[in-house]
C-alpha cells in the first residue's frame, strides 16, 4: 500500500498533478520523495502544512508517520479572503 499525496495550489501547480502515490513512512521522507520525482516542489514545500487524514500536523516532519492508506493534503499558503 501507499500514502494518497493531494497536491493543492502552488504545490498542484508545481509538481504539474493533484496528486500521487507515496511510499508511507515519515513525512519527512515522503516530501523527500516528492522533491525527487518532481523537483520544482523544492520550492514550495518549506512554506506548507500538511494534514494527515483530515488532521493538522504538527511537530518535526522527522518524528510525523504516516501509514499506509493514510492521506496526505500538502497545502501552500492561500492568498484572499
Amino acid at each position: 500500500m501507499s500514502v494518497k499525496v493531494r497536491l493543492f495550489a502552488a504545490a498542484r501547480a508545481a509538481a504539474g498533478t493533484e496528486s500521487v502515490h507515496a511510499p508511507a513512512g515519515t513525512l519527512v521522507s515522503i516530501l523527500d520523495g516528492l522533491i525527487v520525482d518532481h523537483p520544482p516542489l523544492a520550492e514550495v514545500l518549506p512554506r506548507c502544512s500538511y494534514l494527515v487524514d483530515g488532521l493538522a500536523v504538527h511537530g518535526d516532519p522527522a518524528d510525523v508517520r504516516v501509514h499506509d492508506g493514510a492521506e496526505l493534503d500538502v497545502l501552500p499558503p492561500f492568498a484572499g479572503g
